[in-house]
């Protein structure tokens, strides 16, 4: 069975009874030369343990294991249970986890070891997905994703550009990011509405935040590019009570970080909103 053969795949799941399904995210990869690239973008050596979040039918999966030292992978569709069971049984370093990947504990599973995050995101919940990873304690050593291309431009979005925002920021926070390959629809059956794209996220070292101001920093940005279209200086004039920011404190935390109080998010370079930040951090 040739899992990237379209007549194949249609044939498979005519077997099993299967109709992807648009809420679940489903559109199979069914393209060999898109797979190849995936692959060599991933890069996965002998000593890698690698997450993949959509199992599918294991076009990539199975690839994956020949290589790997261990994969886990979370496929969400328990109709696709008994196949996967049985075509993946030949790989002992394969962990199959049927769940959700937004119920799971992704901290613990990226903290069991998980050097790398490869996999074709569902269309529904990828960034919902990809967030969790951004914010985890211990971020993946690398990442390639297959997402829409929307999304993908707006990760490698450069500060000033309209498709730069939160997404784009809290990404570039830790990781070079950087498009790889845009894919056609008809490379996925079945065939979604929109293209897709390759996207590769290496992670810096030293991470550029301790880990005790990562969740201000979250949470400030958050609340920041909440009201992406006003002035910073307006934006903070109503900052959360908890925060306990005085309009001096703030008027000063712009002076010290050297920014104009009448930028907008979207216009700060990562590193500023880095200063910002721990100029304002309680």
């Amino acid at each position: 069975m040739k899992l990237t053969r379209p007549s194949e795949v249609r044939a498979l799941l005519d077997e099993l009874n299967i109709r992807p399904l648009k809420p679940l995210g489903q559109n199979f990869l069914i393209d060999a030369n898109i797979l190849a690239i995936l692959l060599d973008t991933a890069a996965i050596t002998a000593d890698d343990e690698i997450l993949e979040v959509g199992t599918g039918l294991g076009v990539l999966t199975e690839p994956m294991a020949k290589i790997a030292r261990r994969v886990v992978t979370v496929e969400k569709d328990r109709r696709l249970c008994d196949f996967l069971k049985e075509h993946l049984q030949r790989f002992p370093n394969v962990e199959l986890i049927f769940d959700d990947m937004l119920s799971l504990d992704h901290e613990a599973l990226l903290e069991s070891g998980i050097s790398k995050v490869v996999a074709n995101l569902p269309y529904s919940v990828g960034s919902a997905i990809l967030v969790n990873f951004l914010q985890a304690r211990t971020p993946p050593r690398q990442m390639t994703l297959t997402l829409q291309l929307e999304v993908a431009r707006r990760l490698a979005a450069i500060p000033g550009n309209k498709d730069f925002g939160l997404l784009s920021l809290w990404s570039q926070l830790t990781y070079d990011v950087s498009i790889r390959k845009i894919i056609s629809p008809t490379c996925f059956y079945p065939a979604p509405n929109v293209r897709s794209a390759i996207l590769h996220l290496v992670r810096r070292e030293p991470q550029e935040l301790q880990s005790a101001r990562c969740d201000f920093f979250f949470a400030l940005t958050k609340f920041a590019f909440s009201h992406r279209r006003k002035q910073l200086g307006t934006v903070f004039r109503a900052v959360p009570a908890q925060w306990n920011l005085s309009p001096e404190r703030i008027q000063a935390a712009f002076k010290e970080s050297e920014l104009d109080p009448q930028a907008r998010p979207e216009e700060l370079a990562v590193s500023q909103w880095q200063r910002l930040a721990q100029a304002l951090h309680p």
